[in-house]
């Protein structure tokens, strides 16, 4: 199942992350150095949810981002799936 918001098309990203070692030099060290890089992955927030659409006197069910749900609490259920194409 792939990890796509099906409002916003927010999906996994590829990030790094520092590994640093060495003592800081204001403590008495000879410096802090990079000495590795790792990828790693950045999901986005996502939650399956039933939303309920009083136009269509239904539920749907949706696999949204957090940012996503309160773009809906903001327009409204029917304009915002409907926008994404998903009613």
């Amino acid at each position: 199942m792939s990890r796509v918001c099906s409002i916003r098309g927010s999906k996994v990203r590829v990030g790094r992350r520092i590994h640093r070692s060495g003592l800081a030099k204001k403590k008495g060290g000879i410096g802090r150095h990079v000495t590795q890089v790792n990828k790693r992955l950045v999901t986005p927030n996502l939650h399956v949810k039933r939303i309920w659409v009083p136009e269509l006197d239904k539920f749907v069910k949706v696999k949204l981002t957090a940012k996503a749900l309160r773009t809906i609490n903001k327009n409204g259920a029917y304009v915002t799936l409907k926008k994404a194409g998903l009613i």
